[in-house]
């Protein structure tokens, strides 16, 4: 595992969607970041965000403009693009779909499928080898298109938790079964796939974010008007984390990379960092605490758990298909959550297509947390 540079630079620019605009933002920014990557025919795989199927508005998938003029640009260099990703919810083809790609991108040689085939990949303990897409594997370079979200789980989702989606299908949920309630041990497993895949250039799209209970459609659009680029994802997510007006170890991914030794040292930045101090994050309650004898009953009774507004749920399915651990069954009214299986890795909320889904704490969850502090 490739240790990162002392110094790396991140580069931040205010832009909006209209497109000449964004296109030379862009363009400035990949040339800088590519220094001869990019040559004739070499295979680029551009990884964007594609959660679920949405419409640009909703703040949920990479804007179609911004995959748009990074295929522009690989498509000049005179290399060989690829879309792809493997949604959490719904198709490729109805993200594709329903979040404007189709549109934007019909004018343009390019490849545009969802992974498939995986390689097994060593990324190192406690994990040693794991399924990670072929494609993205086989690919000389890989720009990487986050979008910026705020995460249930993980409280934000930048350009290393990005890289999670080169797990293809339902092996996702398996691996949140696998890590269970341990939102460390899940950061470590975000933080070795990104270090391994090791996208060449990460770009992510702020200029329409998302806050609250993201990074699903119980989130809500947040305006930002910037995009971050460097050659590597973690000290884009640690710029964001300052951005934000939060520390940069608040981001469990940015901790355990330094940790690790793959946050740079020292991270410079180009251009204007906007200074944003009232960002709605979700609340991150702990999901185990108190004495183990009684970390059972805790569980069940007082930890952060997710729950259903019945006014908005519809009865689809998703979640209860989706859910690792089989801890969703529906009711007349409503859903039914076992709570002794639930992980909490909050994919229900991820996928839930009507934003009836949030986390919380109990209240007396939290009379009980707060007086063991004591």
């Amino acid at each position: 595992m490739a240790k990162l540079t002392a110094e790396s630079r991140v580069y931040v620019r205010s832009v909006s969607y209209a497109y000449e605009e964004l296109k030379q933002v862009m363009f400035g920014l990949l040339s800088l970041l590519d220094q001869g990557r990019i040559q004739q025919q070499s295979r680029v795989l551009i990884k964007p965000n594609f959660l679920a199927p949405a419409r640009p508005e909703r703040a949920m998938i990479t804007h179609p403009l911004v995959i748009r003029a990074a295929v522009e640009y690989v498509h000049e260099k005179g290399a060989l693009p690829q879309v792809s990703d493997s949604p959490a919810m719904g198709t490729f083809e109805r993200v594709m779909r329903e979040g404007g790609i189709d549109r934007a991108l019909r004018d343009i040689p390019v490849d545009c499928r969802p992974f498939q085939d995986s390689h097994m990949v060593d990324i190192g303990p406690p994990f040693n080898r794991i399924e990670i897409a072929a494609d993205a594997m086989d690919a000389d370079v890989i720009i990487n298109l986050p979008k910026l979200k705020t995460h249930t789980q993980m409280l934000l989702t930048l350009g290393v938790k990005n890289m999670f989606g080169c797990i293809v299908g339902l092996r996702k949920p398996e691996w949140h079964l696998r890590t269970g309630i341990d939102r460390e041990r899940f950061a470590e497993l975000l933080v070795r796939i990104c270090a391994v895949m090791r996208p060449a250039i990460t770009v992510l799209d702020g200029v329409l974010a998302m806050e609250g209970q993201g990074p699903g459609k119980g989130g809500v659009p947040r305006e930002l008007g910037v995009v971050m680029a460097a050659k590597d994802a973690f000290a884009v997510d640690a710029a964001v984390c300052r951005m934000l007006s939060i520390k940069e170890d608040e981001l469990l991914t940015n901790r355990l990379a330094a940790k690790m030794g793959l946050m740079p040292g020292n991270i410079a930045i180009d251009g204007e960092l906007p200074a944003v101090r009232d960002m709605h994050f979700p609340a991150m309650a702990p999901l185990v605490f108190g004495p183990k004898g009684l970390q059972g009953f805790m569980r069940r009774h007082l930890v952060q758990r997710p729950v259903c507004r019945t006014s908005l749920c519809r009865h689809c399915g998703e979640c209860w298909r989706y859910c690792p651990a089989t801890a969703i069954e529906p009711e007349m009214q409503g859903l039914r959550f076992d709570y002794d299986k639930c992980i909490r890795c909050y994919c229900c909320i991820e996928v839930c297509p009507y934003g009836a889904l949030s986390s919380r704490e109990t209240v007396a969850g939290k009379v009980v947390r707060r007086a063991l502090k004591r």
